[in-house]
């Protein structure tokens, strides 16, 4: 976090300097090539500070940026600054870490309650690893074995009905066993041309790590998955 957060930092001098006097950027025009490469750039920065956004002191920030953009001497001295900036990397990163342990906690809770109700509906079965499964459509072809690659239709989602995944029109194509350990396991009960509903814990999932924006630290997933053919 450190390595990452003190860099982006420093280069948020030219990200917000732009932006200290304007109070509204929504109308700024994204039309060439260098508005959209200076979007781009702003945006990409913009994303490795958000983490320290309530931790920073926007004046002292902007002060920063005045001098920096005027070539005036620092107001501190560079190894005060760097002791500070590590100390303040630090709150940051501890402040993160406390939160997705909530928010673990909390995905965990939901997932576990969720499960129990899942599996006590008509037609829900449960392995032994604890994957959920439910056969919307079944088919007549062969069950791909762990080494083959599939063509599939999938959509992904959150308990709460959020999707964050879907193949759309074009079918995705991928080996057995590339996908997260419940969703491998449960193509292998598939049988060409079914259509079978995944409820997967987050053991099975992506555990503690989470995976991108919206899937969280011990979120239980639900895929809805049709096995087109056995490539």
């Amino acid at each position: 976090m450190a390595h990452r957060l003190m860099p982006a930092l420093a280069a948020a001098t030219l990200l917000a300097s732009a932006c200290a006097d304007a109070a509204d950027t929504s109308s700024a025009a994204l039309e060439t090539q260098e508005q959209i490469a200076s979007y781009g750039i702003g945006l990409n920065m913009g994303q490795q500070i958000a983490p320290a956004e309530g931790s920073l002191d926007m004046a002292a920030f902007q002060r920063g940026i005045a001098d920096a953009m005027a070539g005036n001497e620092p107001a501190i001295e560079a190894t005060e600054i760097q002791v500070a900036l590590q100390a303040f990397s630090e709150t940051v990163n501890q402040r993160m870490m406390e939160e997705r342990e909530a928010a673990g906690a909390e995905n965990r809770a939901a997932g576990e309650a969720y499960l129990a109700e899942n599996a006590a509906r008509e037609g829900v079965q449960v392995t032994a690893s604890g994957l959920q499964y439910e056969v919307l459509e079944e088919g007549t072809g062969a069950s791909p074995a762990p080494t083959d690659r599939v063509a599939i239709h999938y959509k992904g989602s959150l308990i709460d009905g959020t999707e964050f995944d879907a193949s759309g029109e074009t079918p995705l194509e991928l080996g057995v066993n590339q996908f997260v350990s419940g969703f491998s396991e449960g193509l292998q009960l598939m049988t060409v041309g079914s259509t079978y509903r995944f409820v997967i814990p987050s053991d099975l999932a992506y555990g503690p790590q989470g995976s991108g924006p919206v899937i969280g630290p011990d979120a239980t997933l639900v895929f809805e998955v049709e096995l087109l053919e056995i490539l």
